[in-house]
Protein backbone atom coordinates (compact mmCIF):
# COMPACT_ATOMS: atom_id res chain seq x y z
CA UNK A 1 0.00 0.00 0.00
CA UNK A 2 1.76 3.51 -1.48
CA UNK A 3 -0.19 6.51 0.50
CA UNK A 4 1.04 10.36 -0.64
CA UNK A 5 1.05 12.54 2.93
CA UNK A 6 1.83 16.17 3.25
CA UNK A 7 4.07 17.33 6.10
CA UNK A 8 6.08 20.41 6.94
CA UNK A 9 4.83 22.01 3.47
CA UNK A 10 6.12 18.68 1.41
CA UNK A 11 4.36 15.84 -0.13
CA UNK A 12 6.02 12.36 0.44
CA UNK A 13 5.23 9.41 -1.04
CA UNK A 14 5.44 6.58 1.62
CA UNK A 15 5.11 3.04 2.31
CA UNK A 16 4.93 0.71 5.40
CA UNK A 17 8.35 0.47 6.93
CA UNK A 18 9.83 3.68 4.88
CA UNK A 19 12.25 5.59 6.22
CA UNK A 20 12.33 9.30 5.86
CA UNK A 21 13.74 12.80 7.14
CA UNK A 22 11.01 15.40 7.64
CA UNK A 23 10.23 18.99 9.23
CA UNK A 24 10.57 19.06 13.25
CA UNK A 25 7.88 17.28 14.72
CA UNK A 26 6.98 17.10 18.09
CA UNK A 27 7.75 14.51 20.23
CA UNK A 28 10.44 12.06 21.79
CA UNK A 29 13.01 8.88 19.81
CA UNK A 30 10.26 5.84 20.22
CA UNK A 31 6.91 8.03 20.21
CA UNK A 32 4.15 7.38 17.66
CA UNK A 33 2.77 10.48 15.95
CA UNK A 34 -0.04 10.31 13.55
CA UNK A 35 -0.41 12.04 9.76
CA UNK A 36 -3.84 12.64 9.01
CA UNK A 37 -3.04 14.81 6.28
CA UNK A 38 -3.19 11.95 3.49
CA UNK A 39 -3.45 13.32 0.00
CA UNK A 40 -4.12 9.96 -1.73
CA UNK A 41 -3.58 6.30 -1.05
CA UNK A 42 -3.18 3.58 -3.46
CA UNK A 43 -4.31 0.20 -3.14
CA UNK A 44 -3.37 -2.26 -5.66
CA UNK A 45 -5.19 -1.04 -8.35
CA UNK A 46 -7.68 0.94 -6.36
CA UNK A 47 -6.35 4.71 -6.03
CA UNK A 48 -8.60 6.63 -3.35
CA UNK A 49 -7.86 10.19 -3.95
CA UNK A 50 -8.45 12.98 -0.92
CA UNK A 51 -9.61 10.23 1.34
CA UNK A 52 -10.38 12.44 4.58
CA UNK A 53 -10.48 9.63 6.89
CA UNK A 54 -7.25 8.33 6.32
CA UNK A 55 -4.14 8.20 8.33
CA UNK A 56 -0.72 7.11 8.51
CA UNK A 57 1.07 5.95 11.99
CA UNK A 58 5.18 6.55 11.93
CA UNK A 59 7.46 5.96 15.14
CA UNK A 60 9.55 9.15 15.75
CA UNK A 61 13.45 6.80 15.33
CA UNK A 62 15.62 10.98 16.57
CA UNK A 63 15.70 14.59 16.63
CA UNK A 64 18.44 16.43 15.12
CA UNK A 65 19.84 18.89 12.75
CA UNK A 66 19.77 18.90 9.25
CA UNK A 67 22.93 19.76 7.16
CA UNK A 68 24.24 23.20 7.19
CA UNK A 69 22.73 25.70 4.35
CA UNK A 70 25.15 28.54 3.51
CA UNK A 71 23.60 31.96 2.53
CA UNK A 72 25.95 34.63 0.69
CA UNK A 73 25.09 37.80 -0.61
CA UNK A 74 27.10 39.49 -2.76
CA UNK A 75 26.80 43.43 -4.49
CA UNK A 76 29.44 43.83 -6.68
CA UNK A 77 31.32 46.81 -7.00
CA UNK A 78 29.79 48.13 -3.45
CA UNK A 79 31.92 46.27 -0.76
CA UNK A 80 29.06 44.15 0.37
CA UNK A 81 29.13 40.65 1.55
CA UNK A 82 27.25 38.74 4.14
CA UNK A 83 27.30 35.33 4.78
CA UNK A 84 25.03 33.30 7.11
CA UNK A 85 24.71 29.94 7.63
CA UNK A 86 21.31 27.72 8.83
CA UNK A 87 20.91 23.90 9.98
CA UNK A 88 17.11 23.09 9.91
CA UNK A 89 15.74 21.14 12.90
CA UNK A 90 14.50 17.61 11.33
CA UNK A 91 12.52 14.63 12.44
CA UNK A 92 13.43 11.02 10.96
CA UNK A 93 10.75 8.96 11.28
CA UNK A 94 9.53 4.85 10.38
CA UNK A 95 6.28 5.01 8.30
CA UNK A 96 4.04 1.57 10.55
CA UNK A 97 0.39 1.93 9.36
CA UNK A 98 -1.62 2.79 6.64
CA UNK A 99 -5.36 2.79 6.81
CA UNK A 100 -8.30 4.48 4.88
CA UNK A 101 -10.40 4.34 7.44
CA UNK A 102 -8.73 6.03 10.15
CA UNK A 103 -8.04 3.45 12.43
CA UNK A 104 -4.16 3.48 12.27
CA UNK A 105 -2.68 1.23 15.35
CA UNK A 106 0.32 2.69 16.76
CA UNK A 107 1.61 -0.62 17.90
CA UNK A 108 2.13 -1.40 14.51
CA UNK A 109 4.51 1.59 14.05
CA UNK A 110 6.80 1.07 16.93
CA UNK A 111 6.66 -3.27 16.07
CA UNK A 112 9.65 -2.64 13.56
CA UNK A 113 11.67 -0.84 16.34
CA UNK A 114 11.54 -3.66 18.78
CA UNK A 115 12.34 -5.99 16.44
CA UNK A 116 15.67 -4.13 15.94
CA UNK A 117 16.47 -3.63 19.35
CA UNK A 118 16.50 -7.71 19.82
CA UNK A 119 20.08 -8.99 19.98
CA UNK A 120 21.49 -10.56 17.45
CA UNK A 121 23.63 -13.54 17.63
CA UNK A 122 27.70 -12.50 16.68
CA UNK A 123 28.62 -13.90 13.66
CA UNK A 124 32.38 -14.88 13.92
CA UNK A 125 34.14 -12.44 12.15
CA UNK A 126 35.78 -13.76 8.37
CA UNK A 127 39.33 -14.22 8.19
CA UNK A 128 40.58 -12.17 5.10
CA UNK A 129 41.25 -14.13 1.73
CA UNK A 130 44.95 -14.42 1.02
CA UNK A 131 46.39 -11.77 -0.95
CA UNK A 132 47.14 -13.17 -4.72
CA UNK A 133 50.26 -12.28 -5.67
CA UNK A 134 49.34 -12.18 -9.44
CA UNK A 135 46.04 -12.02 -11.67
CA UNK A 136 45.16 -14.50 -14.11
CA UNK A 137 45.64 -11.12 -16.37
CA UNK A 138 49.00 -10.61 -15.28
CA UNK A 139 50.16 -14.06 -15.35
CA UNK A 140 49.31 -14.17 -19.30
CA UNK A 141 51.14 -11.00 -20.33
CA UNK A 142 54.85 -11.88 -21.88
CA UNK A 143 57.71 -9.46 -19.71
CA UNK A 144 58.17 -6.18 -21.74
CA UNK A 145 61.29 -6.05 -23.33
CA UNK A 146 64.08 -3.62 -22.11
CA UNK A 147 64.74 -0.67 -23.79
CA UNK A 148 67.87 0.24 -25.00
CA UNK A 149 70.21 2.77 -23.43
CA UNK A 150 69.72 6.15 -24.71
CA UNK A 151 72.75 7.94 -26.61
CA UNK A 152 74.64 10.16 -25.40
CA UNK A 153 74.75 13.61 -27.28
CA UNK A 154 78.18 14.41 -29.06
CA UNK A 155 80.55 16.26 -27.28
CA UNK A 156 81.24 19.80 -28.74
CA UNK A 157 84.71 20.43 -29.30
CA UNK A 158 86.41 23.07 -28.85
CA UNK A 159 87.04 25.96 -31.36
CA UNK A 160 90.05 28.19 -30.06
CA UNK A 161 91.47 31.01 -32.45
CA UNK A 162 94.77 31.40 -32.23
CA UNK A 163 95.14 35.06 -31.69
Amino acid sequence: MLAVIKTGGKQYNVRSGDTLAVEKLEGKAGDVVVLDNVLAIVDGKKTTLGADKAKVAAEILEQKKDDKVIVFKKKRRHNYRRMKGHRQQITVIRIGDIALDGNVSTKAAAKPAAEKKAPAAKKPAAKPAAKKTETKAAADKKPAAKKAPAKKPAAKKSTKKDA
